[in-house]
């Protein structure tokens, strides 16, 4: 993996990580966020917020674009902490490491670790949150990639069989209370469920998945970008059972995946693993 320091957008503090095929921009003027991935010089395969590019400071939190880690449930004040102040990079190897000082109304340390294939548009990348507050708290780690706009969700659903024996159901679908099941933009189909971006769409549209084959992904523009990731059938995750989550509106689609709900002793620490791939 090659690192390069450059500005980017507007942050001076940006470092390019790439392996030839792909590759990757951090900042740490902000964050910890990933800004940029895509083919060595292609498109972002993420959104980009350019009137908020190279932005930094102040209290209101801010969408940027790019790849970024939450604390689910989602809840406004716990959630939506700004990530607007310099991160610590530390980078070595083929890993790269961007850790946010915990903040102070909920005590909780983010970082993402990145590990970029060798030879292979493959790209891992682990969320960690640590609890460095006194108190315990029940938090899980969110993952969510801002995709650019105009492309396509692709979420698998298991198999269908129609058998005597099959007498429990064996995936669900959450809904919000915005989510308008008869949207054009979702495709309801035998194997998979389909969200498509619209630039022209009126309406935000949400819907959340229990994904146990451990995979989505995001089509556009004759690429497909690919979350890999564990489900562990005895946890306990948000937003009734979800791992998998999709949001979208006018601007961008956001591809998202939950890790289960633990319980943070001061010190503990809980993990969420995405393994990226972009695809042809």
């Amino acid at each position: 993996m090659h690192i390069t320091r450059e500005d980017y957008g507007g942050w001076p503090n940006c470092y390019r990580l790439s392996n030839g095929l792909i590759d990757l921009v951090v900042t740490t003027d902000v964050g910890p966020r990933i800004i940029r991935f895509g083919f060595v010089g292609g498109e972002n395969e993420f959104k980009e917020y350019t009137e908020t590019l190279g932005q930094a400071g102040g209290d209101s939190w801010r969408i940027y674009g790019g790849h970024r880690l939450w604390v689910a449930p989602e809840d406004r004040l716990r959630t939506y902490v700004p990530d607007n102040e310099r991160v610590r990079f530390e980078g070595r190897g083929d890993c790269v490491r961007l850790t946010q000082t915990a903040d102070a109304i909920t005590g909780i340390e983010k970082t993402i670790e990145i590990r970029v294939a060798p030879d292979k548009p493959e790209v891992r990348v682990l969320h960690t949150l640590t609890n460095r507050g006194a108190n315990p708290l029940i938090a899980a780690p969110w993952a969510l990639s801002v995709m650019a706009p105009g492309g396509e969700a692709v979420i698998p659903v298991p198999p269908r069989s129609f058998d005597a024996g099959n007498l429990l159901p064996t995936s669900a679908i959450a809904l919000w209370p915005y989510t308008d099941l008869s949207d054009p933009r979702f495709g309801w189909e035998a194997v998979q469920v389909t969200v498509r971006q619209d630039e022209t769409a009126e309406s935000p549209q949400k819907l959340g998945f229990v994904v146990p084959d451990g995979w989505s992904a995001y089509t556009r523009k004759g690429h497909r970008f690919v979350k890999r990731f564990e489900y562990d059938p005895t946890a306990r995750y948000p937003d009734f059972g979800s791992n998998v989550e999709v949001y979208t509106n006018s601007e961008m689609l956001e591809l998202e995946t939950l890790g289960p709900l633990s319980e943070l002793t001061p010190g503990a620490s809980v993990d969420h693993v995405e393994a990226w791939e972009l695809r042809p």
